[in-house]
């Protein structure tokens, strides 16, 4: 297409046509368009005045962010450090808190995607200022972020000895480390030891240490919220400013959890147990919650102890699981009352190391009625010939009312001989990771913790209440055998279809086994 131009002919310099519905009155003096005089600055249009007008002068191009690798925190000066994930609306606000606006405002801000090794944070912005008396100019500029590694206070803390501001000393004077093993699933569970700086075993129970003493009294309502115990507090003044009386403590809260443990056999004080329902006065620990849960396995009654009732009069177990026989069930048969999955019964029991000796048996009343058939084996205290030294008892015997009504055995819980030792589990359970301190155990004391670990394992299996309070992980398809990794095992579950089994729809993934290969 050809185009002919007459170049005789006049050209007009007066504006001809309207400009956003005002008359133009001048050209722009860089490319010539026609402007409004009246309101056009420095005799330019838009177009050019933004090319030759800088409104984000003053505001810096790059900044500093300081990021703790410890505990995956921001530092929010002056002091504070703030959880914030990547490309997050509070990273977004910390890294504007960075600018210094002059007289400018923030229209918009977004993160540009950066490679996450580069240690970059990219930050888009739109900015406006008003140039003129009537009008206001729009800019869109990048800031860059350099992130630097800095270690925050806490965890500057935590590798530092003697430290610590709160500490809190959980213990229990058993022999057995069951309730401790329970605890400390719950604390998993919930996450309670997220702010401790370290944990320590130490003698009938383990320390906690705190940097701040409203982190200790938080983990404090958390056990007073998940077992019976009782608390204790103490302070010692570690510094004093005379002239700005200002004082720096150290806080101490000692923790005791009551003596009494699940399927513990317990001799009550009487006027306890007619305070709690009447109940009579030799019964079993089924449960430890928020209070000791008792059952009387002659009548299926049950109790509850809460721990303030029970720091008024305490009182010890009368046997504990330690001391349980294993009795053969000769004969069984179902009564009739039941209380939930509990079924009366009455047993005919014979002395698993009596068989071939002699043939004296046992009659006993127990609350596994609905469980077990002839040639069971159980798990009972033998009172029959058994000496105890406890108050509780001999009140119990010289009573006109109980002294008739102590029975030869009390069942506790049905046994599974043929179970195999060491034998391979599809499940784990997590430990906390604790310092042992400068004394390690001997080997008749881990010995004994491996008793009790595999104890609390096996009470895992068999009580579907008991598994409630635990997270249990999927074992990885394929590790190498640890010998002294307590929770794995050595052989296959084969054989053993008659066992107490976890259903591995209860089992969670566990994140922190996986790796690049995972799939």
């Amino acid at each position: 297409m050809s185009m002919d131009i007459d170049s005789d002919a006049p050209i007009s310099i007066a504006p001809s046509q309207a400009v956003n519905g005002t008359a133009a009155t001048i050209f722009c003096c860089d490319c010539g368009a026609p402007i409004d005089g009246t309101t056009a600055i420095d005799a330019k249009c838009y177009d050019c005045f933004k090319l030759t007008k800088d409104i984000s002068q003053g505001i810096q191009r790059e900044a500093t962010l300081h990021f703790c690798r410890d505990c995956d925190r921001w530092l929010q000066p002056p002091a504070s450090w703030i959880n914030a994930q990547p490309e997050s609306r509070e990273l977004l606000a910390l890294c504007l808190k960075k600018l210094s606006l002059n007289r400018t405002r923030i229209i918009d801000a977004s993160f540009i995607w950066t490679e996450p090794h580069s240690r970059r944070v990219r930050v888009k912005l739109v900015i406006q200022a008003a140039v003129a008396d009537d009008r206001v100019m729009q800019q869109a500029l990048e800031v860059v972020y350099v992130v630097a590694y800095q270690q925050c206070p806490e965890c500057a803390k935590s590798y530092t000895a003697n430290v610590w501001r709160a500490s809190v000393q959980v213990r229990q004077k058993v022999l057995h480390k069951r309730t401790f093993l329970f605890l400390e699933q719950l604390i998993l569970k919930h996450g309670a030891h997220r702010e401790t700086i370290n944990i320590k075993e130490a003698k009938d129970g383990i320390d906690f240490f705190f940097s701040a003493r409203n982190q200790a009294e938080k983990f404090v309502d958390f056990l007073n919220s998940v077992v019976p115990v009782r608390v204790k507090k103490s302070q010692e003044l570690i510094s004093q400013d005379v002239h700005t009386s200002k004082k720096s403590y150290k806080f101490t809260f000692s923790v005791e959890l009551i003596p009494i443990c699940k399927d513990d056999l317990v001799a009550l004080p009487i006027p306890l147990a007619k305070q709690i329902g009447n109940i009579s006065p030799l019964v079993i620990c089924y449960r430890i919650g928020t209070s000791v849960n008792v059952l009387d396995p002659n009548t299926l009654q049950t109790g509850d102890i809460s721990a303030p009732v029970y720091w008024r009069t305490p009182f010890a177990s009368l046997a504990d699981a330690p001391e349980l026989v294993e009795f053969i069930v000769m004969d069984c048969e179902p009564v009739g009352p039941t209380k939930g999955k509990w079924v009366l019964g009455e047993l005919q029991l014979a002395r698993a190391s009596d068989l071939g000796v002699n043939d004296k048996t046992y009659f006993a009343r127990t609350h596994l009625g609905g469980l077990l058939h002839a040639g069971d084996s159980v798990m009972g205290y033998m009172l029959t010939g058994t000496n105890f030294n406890n108050p509780q008892l001999e009140a119990i015997e010289e009573s006109h009312t109980y002294s008739s009504r102590i029975p030869d055995v009390v069942v506790v819980k049905k046994h599974y001989p043929n179970r195999r030792r060491n034998r391979k589990r599809q499940w784990k359970v997590r430990r906390m990771a604790k310092d042992e301190g400068e004394l390690l155990p001997k080997k008749a004391d881990q010995d004994r913790m491996d008793r009790d670990f595999e104890q609390f394992l096996q009470d895992i299996e068999e009580d579907e209440e008991f598994r409630q309070g635990v997270q249990l992980y999927k074992q990885p398809a394929k590790q190498k055998q640890q010998p002294d990794e307590m929770s794995m095992a050595t052989s296959d579950d084969d054989g053993d279809d008659d066992l107490p089994q976890v259903d591995m729809n209860e089992l969670l993934d566990d994140f922190d086994e996986l790796t690049m290969e995972d799939k």
